[in-house]
């Protein structure tokens, strides 16, 4: 079944602003919901309507849903403070978002609902952050009149990151760095890739009740990412590896420092899990994985470090 029209929740974001271009090039009309239209600013441009809608609410949602095809949920968080089985940030926005996604779309006929999860997520997972994901899968398996598919990537990297970007910067400004979980293991997926497997699956029935894994074609230990963005900008910092109970001191100490934390406990409990794919990537989504090396150079060797202290200012809430 084609969808043409597309209704895109967190498509402001890194991954969704790719994925927006992604499926304007492919000749979809889509929309996009923002809590505020400037921070969707840089979508205007696109043949796209940018729709300003809290979707936290359900009748706001479901009027955003409304004569869709498709709706694509990327809303999701690594910090959502703490609480049992999770905090309340992860509450609201990886599973009662979710559940009500479900219920708006159902409730106005939308056919495909395609949500974006972690790999990892598992309702009995050792973090907050994966036992979330794992709980808002259950929200979306849970549907009874939708095609429904789930996405699982790795850490997703590309030039508006705010992981390789960060080590980059840290690379850059430090002469030694800490570093918590040093052997945590990640297989990192181009952002692009991300987006033209949403695509190539979007419009395929085949596609419906299927969970897909997304990774890159390699794995890496978290230092070696670290020596990796070192060895592009011509900076190698001393790593000092950390046991792990200074590890969490030192994700303590960013914790309660003010703004959105650069690192938390429960980030060092989510990888305890390694972020790597259970087999090889399914055919159906069509893509040849780019790797770190061919395309992460085109970006962090060249941009400047004002753009690098932006891009940290904004991660960390500053």
């Amino acid at each position: 079944m084609r969808h043409q029209a597309i209704a895109v929740i967190g498509g402001s974001g890194f991954i969704g602003s790719h994925l927006v271009n992604a499926l304007v090039e492919a000749g979809k009309d889509v929309r996009v919901a923002t809590r505020r239209r400037y921070n969707a600013r840089h979508l205007t441009l696109l043949p796209v309507d940018v729709i300003e809608a809290d979707v936290s609410d359900p009748v706001a949602l479901a009027a955003f849903v409304e004569n869709a095809d498709a709706v694509i949920n990327l809303v999701g968080t690594l910090n959502g403070g703490r609480g049992d089985p999770y905090g309340p940030g992860f509450a609201k926005l990886h599973v009662d978002l979710p559940t009500k996604i479900v219920a708006a779309c159902e409730g106005k006929g939308v056919h495909r609902l395609i949500h974006i999860s972690a790999l990892g997520a598992d309702q009995r997972g050792p973090s907050m952050y994966l036992r979330s994901k794992g709980d808002g899968e259950k929200a979306v398996h849970a549907a009874t009149a939708l095609a429904t598919t789930i996405f699982r990537p790795s850490v997703v990297f590309g030039p508006e990151d705010t992981f390789l970007n960060r080590f980059a910067l840290l690379q850059r400004l430090f002469p030694m760095i800490p570093l918590a979980m040093p052997d945590a293991k990640f297989q990192p997926v181009f952002v692009g890739d991300v987006s033209k497997a949403i695509v190539n699956v979007l419009d395929l029935d085949a596609a419906s009740g299927h969970t897909y894994e997304l990774g890159g074609p390699t794995v890496y230990t978290l230092e070696q990412l670290l020596q990796y963005c070192g060895e592009v900008v011509g900076r190698h910092a001393r790593i000092m590896r950390l046991p792990d109970a200074f590890g969490r001191l030192q994700a303590l100490s960013f914790e309660m420092a003010p703004g959105v934390p650069v690192l938390t406990r429960d980030n060092l409990d989510s990888m305890k899990v390694d972020s790597v794919l259970t087999g090889p990537l399914a055919p159906e989504l069509d893509i040849e994985p780019a790797s770190i090396e061919t395309i992460a150079p085109l970006y962090l060797a060249d941009a400047s470090l004002r753009s690098r202290l932006n891009i940290f200012r904004a991660s960390a809430g500053r």
